[in-house]
């Protein structure tokens, strides 16, 4: 019987990773599909040794027993239940049990003495038993990003989103095959698309890149294994006016020349909707800041809210009129300071 290399099958290196395999095994059966072919009588026989390979390669505890043995394969007593390493120098104490493979049929003689369990010449065939039962997995975890505003972020906020997850074939149940052919409705991936709709709650002191965790809303497990959880990733959407810094809010306010040199109370909007009162004392300089004491953000996980930081900007005045000039010069002549004397 003549050794099936599985890699040439797929066109592959020894070496290739999962995905590489993956992505070879499905371009080569959609070229070699039958019903893709109706008229090649060939083809159905490659699209059968394509599934074969794939069934080895794509499982980590076959592609290693298969790797193991190689070309090697008949030199190795066959046993019940597959190979054992009687005659074959250095795997005198190895078992290979493969009777858990399932249903051969539609695979070739060669798969099945290598994995099926025969028990060597004149020996009857083996019974082969399908078992389609998966070891339970955990269904992956997924992460999707969601933009709310400062305001929302700052109060909380309920969403209803429409998130797009992978989930498991239904017509397959997440093998890839139907039968003795790779599955219509997934391409053979096993997996789907699917627009899921979910709501949300959002609670207040998230910060930017803050992850809410919605448990058992990710992907579907296999095998009976739980689902995975579904992490919202919070990106704080630009706001006009705020800056966040931690649980601290930074802001601009204008002035005018008048309300810095005299001094004022100008009203300054905050976080909450609402604006306070804020007193700007006289001969205040461009750049000051101010601190309002607890009108930042609230921390997500309870404690004293942050602080508004505010800083003044004074603004000059434009399109003076003649008398206003008048003024600036009659300053100008009683106050003679040279801000620059210290250069």
């Amino acid at each position: 019987m003549k050794f099936k290399d599985y890699y040439k099958i797929l066109s592959v290196d020894k070496k290739s990773d999962i995905k590489t395999i993956k992505n070879a095994y499905r371009k080569l059966a959609r070229k070699y599909h039958p019903d893709v072919n109706p008229n090649d009588p060939h083809a159905e026989e490659r699209f059968k040794e394509i599934n074969e390979a794939y069934e080895v390669l794509s499982d980590p505890e076959k592609r290693k027993k298969y790797d193991l043995l190689g070309s090697n394969w008949n030199k190795v007593h066959t046993g019940p239940g597959g190979f054992s390493g009687t005659g074959f120098p250095g795997f005198e104490n190895i078992n290979f049990d493969f009777q858990d493979l399932g249903d051969l049929g539609g695979f070739s003689d060669f798969f099945k003495t290598f994995f099926g369990g025969q028990r060597g010449a004149g020996a009857g065939a083996s019974t082969w038993q399908r078992n389609t039962s998966m070891p339970p997995k955990r269904g992956r975890d997924l992460t999707y990003p969601i933009e709310i505003t400062l305001e929302e972020a700052y109060k909380g906020v309920e969403r209803s989103l429409q998130v797009q997850i992978q989930d498991i074939c239904p017509h397959c149940k997440g093998e890839g095959l139907s039968g003795r052919h790779s599955c219509s409705n997934c391409q053979g991936s096993g997996r789907i698309y699917k627009q899921r709709k979910i709501s949300v709650k959002i609670p207040p002191g998230v910060k930017d890149s803050s992850k809410v965790r919605m448990a058992g809303q990710g992907e579907t497990g296999t095998g009976g294994g739980s689902p995975g959880d579904l992490y919202l990733e919070i990106k704080l959407a630009p706001h006009k006016f705020f800056e966040v810094k931690g649980d601290d809010l930074y802001c601009e306010m204008p002035i005018s020349v008048t309300e810095a040199i005299l001094g004022a109370e100008i009203q300054v909007p905050t976080i909450n909707g609402s604006s306070v009162l804020m007193k700007i004392p006289p001969e205040t300089q461009n750049g000051r800041n101010f601190r309002l004491s607890g009108l930042g953000m609230h921390p997500l996980k309870g404690g004293l809210p942050g602080h508004q930081y505010v800083k003044v900007k004074v603004v000059l005045p434009q399109n003076l009129s003649k008398r206003e000039k008048e003024i600036f010069q009659e300053l100008a002549k009683l106050r003679q300071d040279n801000p620059r004397a210290f250069l």
